[in-house]
């Protein structure tokens, strides 16, 4: 029989695979409906779906009456859903699903792998049709839901840079681990995880235990491989030794784990946060440039600056100066100091030859 998600009760049973917006279900055939299925199911604005007429314990299945408004937005559903999502509108709501759980990762309910992939694989499937976005992902973020935002800005950036480096199977774990890797933030004090100003010592050498957290909410989850459970312990480890949480250095880092620390810093600095403000791609990038022979990889990184700079020519940009340019071309051996051609005029400068200059923002179409 076929209902409206709000008409759906704990203990109906899914006949078919409800689809979303992608190849892959948002719930597969035969899941056993609980509440947090009917969030999601309303969360992707699913008109209705077909269930058996028993409940999973052999009783009858009642439907729920839908009001007069309730039916009105059921139809104004079935019309929005003629309509693809942007990867804008499918962004927002895998941030929205990565604030809930994590709520209730803070209470202390354990991490569903499934639940994780109804929303954030789908998301993935999309990152090569996304282009510069990808790399913009901070402008969707606020100040008071940026570590929502980060988790799943991790996720995709990571996820893209593992397919760039040739993982062809193993990409969509790195963007897993991506999203988890900061899930152990749930276990530390609400008080801290909420504080809004710098923090002292003590609170940080807290804070740095979170990895490991993350580590052993998801070390007992068989479809997440090793490599990918490593990496989210080891996201903040550095190649010189100088990380946390264990301090080791290149030589056992996995190559996962350097692809997310790579992702995780640049989300993290061009992001406004509470007690931090953005600063620019380009400026970051250069500062992670500076440091890669201490603290990246040089290969992953190379290859995450190479990305950006793929997408840069025809990019309008904001320099430092306060003026507007596009780039019109990247020399591989400075990728981040191309070509521009100065609004409003003929002139072509190179940011090669002028050090105190620097692209401060990339205007998005």
């Amino acid at each position: 029989m076929w209902v409206h998600p709000k008409q759906l009760v704990p203990g109906c049973k899914v006949v078919n695979d409800v689809m979303g917006k992608t190849n892959n279900p948002i719930l597969p055939k035969n899941t056993v409906i609980q509440d947090e299925h009917i969030q999601v199911l309303q969360s992707f604005l699913v008109p209705n779906v077909e269930v058996s007429p028993r409940l999973a314990h052999g009783a009858p299945f009642i439907p729920k009456e839908l009001s007069e408004e309730e039916r009105e937005i059921t139809v104004s559903i079935k019309r929005i859903n003629k309509t693809p999502m942007t990867f804008e509108e499918q962004y927002v709501k895998a941030v929205e699903r990565y604030k809930y759980l994590f709520h209730h990762w803070q209470s202390g309910t354990g991490i569903d792998i499934n639940k994780v992939r109804e929303f954030i694989v789908p998301l993935l499937e999309r990152v090569d049709e996304v282009g510069l976005d990808l790399f913009l992902l901070h402008k969707y973020a606020s100040k008071e839901d940026y570590f929502y935002h980060h988790g799943i800005a991790i996720s995709l950036i990571s996820g893209f840079i593992a397919k760039k480096r040739g993982y062809k199977k193993e990409w969509i774990q790195v963007g897993l681990a991506g999203m988890l890797a900061d899930s152990g933030m749930a276990k530390i004090s609400t008080s801290l995880f909420n504080k809004t100003g710098p923090l002292v010592l003590p609170e940080y050498e807290e804070i740095k235990k979170h990895p490991t957290f993350s580590y052993r909410l998801v070390e007992k989850i068989p479809s997440l491989t090793t490599g990918a459970k490593l990496a989210i312990l080891q996201h903040h480890e550095r190649i010189d030794g100088s990380g946390y949480p264990l301090g080791v250095d290149k030589r056992k880092i996995h190559p996962y784990a350097s692809i997310i620390a790579i992702s995780d810093t640049y989300h993290a600095m061009t992001s406004e946060r509470v007690y931090q403000p953005k600063q620019s791609p380009y400026k970051v990038i250069e500062e992670m440039i500076h440091d890669q022979f201490n603290k990246y990889d040089h290969e992953v990184l190379h290859e995450f600056i190479k990305s950006l700079a793929n997408f840069s020519t025809g990019t309008k940009v904001l320099l430092s100066n306060k003026t507007k340019a596009e780039i019109v071309f990247v020399d591989p051996k400075h990728l981040t100091r191309p070509m521009v051609k100065i609004d409003g005029s003929n002139e072509i400068v190179s940011l090669q030859n002028k050090p105190s200059i620097y692209i401060e923002e990339i205007l998005a179409e």
